[in-house]
């Protein structure tokens, strides 16, 4: 029987995609960067049984007053929910526009240790000039820079997770050996604006190598496992998604689900008096949840899952896991993560080799 056409993920940054959500929240202003708020969404999202989460940053903050502009780091975020969690994947977007990577590497590593391989890493850029000068480094101005920066970052970090075999842990009491030296290796990799040496500080991850997700017209279709591609329309989502070049792509699609109180249309009205939901080019969904299982049933024939922006977590998450979820489930379009799976797993991604490890292999064979 074949597996589920749709893979589905959920962003659970602040109180939703939109900047005033909190507003329409079930809590108070104060309560959102409480270890109870960011334990309860997760586990929300997890019962209703999405395939992974996604968890926003940067370096400046999410917003402008009179907006509550507070977030805790999404990589700190992303392991109190994997010890709060067992079966779904937890992404947290890492920007390294200024990031070391080596540090970024070595945090993710240790997220799929913790999460006993349910990690994955969402790649960002940092483009706004006031992030360099909160990092203390100099500008990187320009879309080619950014570029560049990001496509460095991430070939550092799956270099560095390769750079311990899986077996080089080896723990001998009867040698007092913890590590088979010749089992860790030096990536030596050489960028413009910087250089790595290694090995890694962290053992190789338990997925071998975490599922890294970005946009493709930032990092090259080589380094992502998945790509996330936005479009107004499913003919230019088909469009993206045709050309990625990825082995899984993912749609962007913002929601404002109807809901017992008030229709989405009204609840986003509502919001737009105060500030309003900025036009990222994505799909968008106003209106009632048949109409958003619909759609899906419908992009699932060009792409191999979503990503999902609620308008305000506290009242379209429940309405997605009553209405959307189970609906899409009859139609045997999702299924539910199992428990002890890896994110990769899930997704249907073979777990890698380490490329140090096979080039012995290969030396050895001649």
């Amino acid at each position: 029987m074949p597996g589920p056409a749709l893979h589905l993920a959920v962003e659970l940054d602040g109180d939703g995609a939109h900047p005033a959500a909190w507003r329409r929240a079930a809590h108070s202003p104060d309560q959102l960067l409480t270890p109870h708020r960011v334990a309860h969404v997760a586990a929300v999202a997890e019962n209703a049984g999405f395939t992974l989460i996604t968890l926003d940053d940067g370096a400046l903050p999410p917003g402008a007053s009179p907006d509550p502009v507070g977030r805790i780091g999404a990589v700190e975020r992303a392991a109190f929910v994997a010890a709060s969690t067992s079966t779904i994947g937890i992404a947290p977007v890492v920007p390294v526009t200024y990031a070391e990577p080596f540090h970024v590497a070595g945090q993710l590593a240790s997220l799929d240790h913790l999460s006993a391989g349910r990690a994955g890493w969402v790649v960002a850029e940092e483009d706004r000039p006031a992030a360099a000068r909160a990092w203390g480094r100099p500008l990187v101005g320009d879309a080619t820079a950014l570029a560049r920066e990001s496509r460095d970052g991430v070939a550092v970090a799956r270099a560095l997770w390769d750079s311990w075999e899986d077996d080089a842990v080896i723990r001998s009491v009867a040698t007092s050996r913890y590590l088979d030296r010749d089992r860790l290796h030096y990536i030596d990799f050489t960028a413009e604006t910087y250089a790595v040496k290694g090995p890694a500080i962290v053992p190789r991850p338990p997925q071998g190598q975490l599922v890294v997700l970005g946009h493709p017209d930032a990092v090259p279709a080589a380094l992502l496992d998945v790509a996330l591609v936005a479009g107004r329309d499913r003919a230019t989502v088909a469009a993206a998604a045709s050309a990625a070049g990825t082995p899984l792509v993912l749609a962007e699609v913002e929601v404002a689900l109807d809901t017992p109180d008030a229709s989405g249309a009204e609840r986003l009205a509502d919001l737009e008096r105060h500030a309003p939901w900025a036009d990222r080019g994505r799909l968008r969904h106003t209106g009632p949840a048949s109409r958003l299982v619909a759609l899906l049933d419908e992009l699932s024939t060009v792409v191999d899952g979503v990503r999902l922006h609620p308008l305000v977590l506290d009242e379209d998450l429940p309405v997605l896991s009553r209405l959307v979820l189970p609906a899409l489930a009859e139609r045997r379009l999702v299924a539910r993560p199992l428990p002890g799976t890896s994110l990769r797993s899930t997704l249907g991604l073979q777990r890698p080799a380490s490329r140090y490890a096979v080039a012995a292999t290969q030396e050895e064979a001649r």
